[in-house]
């Protein structure tokens, strides 16, 4: 009986990991080329092992006892013991091996022979031509102590030693207000800096401590301690350490007592949010992020001298917090993004410029048009939105007409992409809906139908055309015969360029449904003047730019008629192309002039803004 799958699988041998570049060089000792005598016992009963920092001292003598380096200051070093990451930091094999038999405090003597120190073929660490790397040499070795250690840079040139663990996950980053203690010596122990009176307050990313040291408190969370060890490439001037020509390394002990949560939030320092205090629970798993009830107590100030406030709902609202669902348009838009990155029971201090504040939105009397404004806002508490669980198929389609209702009003106030969300959002949860007959499937493939080209719609507004095309063929791909999807498909394709295509779409909407002939002619009218004017405007750009003889090149002139073309545009649009359907207000995107491009394909640059179509709500 021939053994089953599994069981060859079982005791099939497993591949060698291969052996590290550390691991080739320790297969390279041999006996009688690395002894070891211990001068002074060390304390305790752990060893060093790979990722720990070593720090220690050590001397070179030659067999006679001539010290040829050292660390130590009385045999010609700095004083600066060494420090080094076991199994990262470029290490002769001899202390790779040595080092890890020894215990804190220890002091001891490894005799080596060539191929154990710097004579070693392909050594990594370099040494002066007149060193004796050839001869038989003894290294006293004092360990001074070892810890776990965090590699911050890749080039070891930031480590950190956890003295105490912080109180969460979250870290200090870009343009967070960061207040901690701070102390600073220098690799021999020399003090530079000493714990003050107050704690140190600086901004993340404004250079305001050396490049390292901040480099290493991006990894601590709040209530941490530790230290960070620094070496002279990331020891950069500021006002914290200001003279650094000398210095080796620093070695920073850091307690990180709060930081301040700022946020960029649209990435251009216009829309900052400052959590002046914490709310409850972890970020972002416990913020309104989706569609939620909110419950918000804000005050609205103007950001001039005298900070004026403009509306306090703890005075104006009757003490009472405002309720607004989110997703739905109905507060500033600077306001709900915010709202929606913080956690319940946090405060923020958000400063927003006016076109995300109220120059595109109900302006309240005492706020100037222009004007930058300040929220204080206070997140009270949120409810998520309601999912279909346990709702009957009756029940959910009522959800969805509520849902897509709130849709198509924010289309008709101009907010396409929240107004894209809603339907989306609808789109999603329809994954998990199963009709139990075949009249709620007619109806929910209706539903899902209107609801892909209700998105096209709002993708044509955004300029979105071949987006817009994708999500019409969701419809036309179920059912070619579909009206509705042709007709905003064709529009989609007028106002990409595609004029063959739009023609097409036009022409079998009529084939299939008589009574959109109406509406067919007139997309077509309308897609002959907008070839039209292609044409004319292509050849206006391009007269005589191949009239030239050989040799010779034409200016390409910009069109001296743009307004006016701008203005036939106007006057189309004002045509009524949909008699079936409700217009909203004309879609203005780039047309992409194929038919030019295949004979002018230098030309595309030139065309912009020439498409004009008109979306509807189903």
């Amino acid at each position: 009986m021939a053994p089953d799958e599994d069981s060859q699988q079982q005791f099939k041998p497993q591949k060698k990991k291969p052996d590290s570049e550390h691991e080739q060089r320790r297969k390279k000792i041999v006996p009688g080329s690395l002894m070891k005598a211990v001068i002074r016992p060390g304390g305790g009963e752990l060893t060093p092992a790979d990722g720990d920092q070593v720090i220690y001292h050590c001397t070179i003598r030659t067999l006679e006892g001539v010290a040829v380096e050292s660390t130590r200051r009385e045999f010609g070093g700095n004083g600066t013991p060494s420090r080094q990451v076991l199994g990262k930091s470029k290490m002769i094999v001899g202390l790779l091996e040595g080092i890890p038999t020894m215990l804190k405090g220890e002091i001891a003597m490894f005799k080596m022979k060539p191929e154990m120190h710097f004579g070693e073929t392909d050594c990594p660490v370099s040494v002066a031509d007149n060193f004796p790397k050839d001869s038989e040499l003894h290294f006293e070795v004092e360990l001074i102590d070892f810890s776990k250690i965090k590699v911050i840079n890749e080039d070891l040139g930031v480590l950190k030693k956890v003295l105490r663990e912080g109180e969460s996950w979250e870290t200090p980053r870009e343009p967070y207000e960061v207040k901690a203690w701070i102390s600073a010596k220098s690799g021999t122990g020399e003090v530079l800096l000493s714990r003050g009176e107050e704690p140190i307050s600086f901004t993340f990313g404004k250079s305001e401590i050396p490049e390292g040291l901040e480099m290493g408190i991006g990894t601590m969370s709040r209530g941490e301690k530790a230290v960070i060890y620094v070496t002279s490439q990331h020891i950069t001037e500021s006002p914290l350490i200001p003279a650094v020509e000398t210095m080796g390394e620093i070695h920073f002990e850091v307690e990180l007592i709060h930081f301040i949560q700022v946020r960029d939030v649209l990435g251009d320092g216009r829309l900052i949010k400052r959590r002046i205090h914490d709310g409850r629970g972890e970020f972002p798993m416990d913020c309104p992020l989706q569609d939620s009830l909110l419950r918000v107590h804000y005050k609205g100030m103007l950001l001039n001298s005298e900070k004026t406030i403009f509306y306090d709902t703890r005075v104006h609202n009757d003490g009472q917090p405002l309720e607004f669902s989110s997703g739905e348009g109905l507060v500033p838009e600077g306001f709900e993004m915010c709202v929606r990155l913080m956690l319940p029971g946090e405060i923020a201090l958000v400063t927003c410029p006016p076109d995300y504040a109220y120059d595109k939105f109900q302006r309240p009397d005492n706020v100037p048009e222009g004007a930058y404004v300040q929220w204080e806002i206070e997140l009270i508490d949120f409810e998520m939105a309601k999912d279909w669980t346990g709702f009957n198929f009756r029940q959910i389609m009522e959800d969805v007409e509520k849902i897509k209702g709130t849709g198509n009003r924010l289309f008709k106030e101009g907010k396409f992409q929240l107004a894209k969300a809603k339907y989306d959002k609808l789109l999603r949860e329809f994954k998990h809906v199963n009709p139990m007959d075949d009249e709620e499937g007619k109806e929910f493939s209706n539903a899902r139908d209107l609801l892909h080209l209700n998105v096209a719609a709002c993708l044509l507004k955004m300029g979105e055309c071949r987006k817009s095309i994708e999500e019409c063929n969701k419809v036309l791909d179920a059912n070619p015969a579909h009206v509705k999807a042709l007709y905003r498909r064709g529009m989609a394709y007028m106002t990409a360029g595609d004029f063959e295509e739009a023609r097409s779409d036009f022409n079998k909407m009529m084939s299939i449904d008589k009574s959109a002939e109406a509406t067919a002619k007139a997309a077509l009218v309308k897609l002959k003047k907008e070839e039209q004017e292609v044409h004319k405007r292509a050849r206006k750009q391009f007269k005589g730019l191949f009239d030239k003889n050989p040799g010779e090149i034409s200016e390409v002139g910009v069109s001296k008629t743009e307004e006016n073309v701008n203005e036939s545009r106007e006057n189309d649009d004002a045509d009524d192309i949909s008699s079936d359907e409700q217009n909203i207000e004309e879609a203005a995107a780039p047309i992409r002039m194929n038919f030019v491009s295949q004979s002018f394909s230098k030309a595309r640059r030139f065309f912009a803004s020439l498409g004009i179509s008109r979306c509807t709500i189903l």
